[in-house]
């Protein structure tokens, strides 16, 4: 049984993830903003899965020192963690500014689980799996955007965020190739039913075990054990080439480069 960590794990694709990881056995780390909801989840997942060792942090993943502190309160926890699957994301927000001046949706989207999966590399072993949830939505990233606050659309900002994921899933494949874990990028299927659809486009969507199904799948199966940074489409169920902005080398090395210099100036 893997050690499996979940970020926005209370609500849309992540809540149904973690049960059907739980309904196969695996110990969660689960990760939620709302005290109240991840309280729930835990309360439900002990009662249908007793066996199971559910351990949920707390933090918004906007803000740049809850993320230390949920980083440093994994660390203290654990010893090992098999895979990471980072889920949580937003597409529009009441404040789309941050309390450090960036746009939400690429803190949340990008920085965030950038920061969590580099700070946790030292436990994976070297089979582990870093799972990152991109979209079909993708767009070139501006890179002096990115480390300010909005000035654009909802969907552009969302594009470029699930673009920039994408990428530095490919820069961490490449750079730890030789040690582990392996990365991969996955975009769960377009229009699923999760609360994020509902606001952004106005429909109901589509059955979400679909993508939570796709998640399990590349955290464990052997279908995705020799990955490489590569972006899965479920649209189409294949990997397939990102944007083609995302699969020229020099745009990926710059943007890891301006995500590091953002994490260095908010948390130095």
């Amino acid at each position: 049984m893997k050690t499996i960590l979940v970020t926005g794990a209370t609500d849309g694709i992540g809540l149904e993830t973690i049960k059907l990881l739980a309904h196969e056995g695996h110990n969660l780390i689960i990760h939620g903003r709302s005290a109240d909801k991840l309280k729930h989840v835990e309360q439900m997942l002990g009662a249908d899965y007793p066996a199971v060792q559910v351990t949920g942090f707390v933090a918004d993943l906007s803000d740049f020192k809850a993320v230390d502190n949920f980083v440093n309160r994994v660390v203290e926890a654990f010893s090992a963690i098999d895979v990471i699957i980072n889920n949580a994301g937003v597409f529009h927000s009441p404040a789309i500014v941050t309390n450090a001046g960036l746009d939400v949706r690429f803190m949340v989207n990008t920085i965030a689980p950038f920061i969590i999966t580099k700070r946790l590399l030292p436990l994976m072993p070297s089979d582990g799996r870093v799972v990152n949830v991109s979209s079909a939505a993708q767009a070139p990233v501006n890179f002096d955007l990115l480390s300010q606050g909005p000035s654009m659309s909802d969907g552009m900002a969302y594009a470029q965020s699930k673009l920039a994921i994408t990428m530095w899933t490919r820069f961490f494949a490449e750079k730890y190739e030789a040690t582990g874990p392996l990365f991969v990028s996955v975009n769960p299927k377009s229009l699923l039913g999760s609360k994020m659809v509902k606001e952004a486009y106005g429909v109901a969507g589509g059955d979400l075990a679909i993508g939570a199904k796709i998640f399990v799948e590349a955290a464990l199966s052997d279908r995705f054990a020799n990955v490489k940074g590569e972006y899965f489409d479920n649209d189409n169920n294949q990997f397939a080439p990102a944007h083609p902005f995302g699969e020229n080398s020099s745009n990926r090395e710059q943007l890891v480069n301006v995500i590091e210099s953002i994490v260095a100036s908010h948390t130095s």
